[in-house]
């Protein structure tokens, strides 16, 4: 169905703006990468702009080659580079200087190294708050193979939503993602987090790929059942012929039905959803409307709901 023309709900104007042009340029200044950009995100002009509230910008770091290979994402595979030391400070760097208040930290799979690159992540993390503690932070990770200690040792830099994607439903977890990835593996992964910390947690599903509307149900269920506090949905979109091919382009409508039974029937603390919704979607944004200073997630929730 690849083929076929992506209907008029799919268009997008292409990312422009001054503060658009502002993040770029530090970005590049850096040598930094960012998800938006290696993903071909249709966002990035309205996320890096922000609305009303703090723009969001996604920072991979690790490099811009993964160890995995799933078959939906247009990172490149293999060919792994020596991690850069200085990332970590330079990433802290770029988010004081742009003026972020919200900041997503995402990587590459590094299957290759001893600790999967945890503890990469980590330092960046540290860095970032002990520039700005102010400085919302959303760490969105690759499962780290289920090791629990790599897992801690991200919740131990004190993130302020935890992030870890599963992407589609149990069924469909292979040929969509890569062998080394489950849907069991993933959830274990929100499951410890929820259970050993604080921290929002959140996970996101690509819809278009051929599942039924009873495994979206079912995997909302399997995601509330261990503690996972927000969803997105967006719509799976070809990078290019040798990808996988799209399903079906989902109706806008059938978005807004999934946010209300996410949020009404499951009563997860907010959802986005939507053709062009990615995780990352106004990550700051809807965060801070959704969960005023200092209040715990039930309170939320409760607040969401009257």
């Amino acid at each position: 169905m690849s083929h076929v023309r992506k209907p008029d709900w799919l268009k997008t104007r292409p990312p422009a703006g001054e503060r658009f042009t502002e993040i770029k340029q530090s970005l590049r200044e850096r040598d930094l990468h960012t998800v938006c950009e290696e993903a071909n995100c249709p966002n990035m002009g309205e996320c890096w702009s922000g609305r009303d509230g703090p723009g969001t910008a996604t920072f991979m770091l690790m490099g811009d080659r993964c160890s995995r290979g799933c078959n939906f994402c247009d990172v490149e595979t293999g060919g792994m580079d020596p991690l850069d030391e200085d990332e970590p400070a330079d990433v802290a760097d770029a988010v004081v200087d742009i003026g972020l208040d919200y900041v997503v930290l995402t990587s590459v799979d590094r299957d290759d190294l001893p600790d999967q690159g945890a503890g990469h992540f980590a330092e960046t993390i540290r860095e970032i708050k002990a520039r700005d503690p102010s400085v919302l932070v959303e760490c969105l990770v690759p499962d780290f193979q289920g090791e629990e200690r790599l897992v801690r040792k991200i919740l131990d830099t004190g993130p302020d939503v935890f992030a870890h994607n599963v992407e589609t439903v149990e069924r469909l977890q292979w040929p969509i993602r890569d062998r080394r990835a489950s849907y069991e593996q993933s959830l274990s992964v929100l499951r410890q987090a929820h259970r050993e910390s604080d921290v929002y947690t959140k996970t996101s599903l690509m819809l278009g790929v051929g599942e039924y509307a009873h495994e979206i149900y079912q995997t909302l269920s399997d995601l509330r059942e261990v503690g996972v506090d927000v969803v997105t949905f967006g719509q799976y979109l070809q990078p290019s012929r040798s990808h996988l091919e799209v399903s079906e382009y989902v109706h806008p409508d059938a978005f807004d039905i999934w946010q209300r039974v996410a949020e009404e029937e499951f009563d997860f603390a907010y959802c986005a959803s939507g053709p062009m919704v990615r995780s990352s979607y106004r990550a700051g944004e809807l965060f801070v409307e959704a969960v005023h200073d200092g209040e715990d997630v039930e309170t939320a929730r409760r607040r969401a709901r009257s």
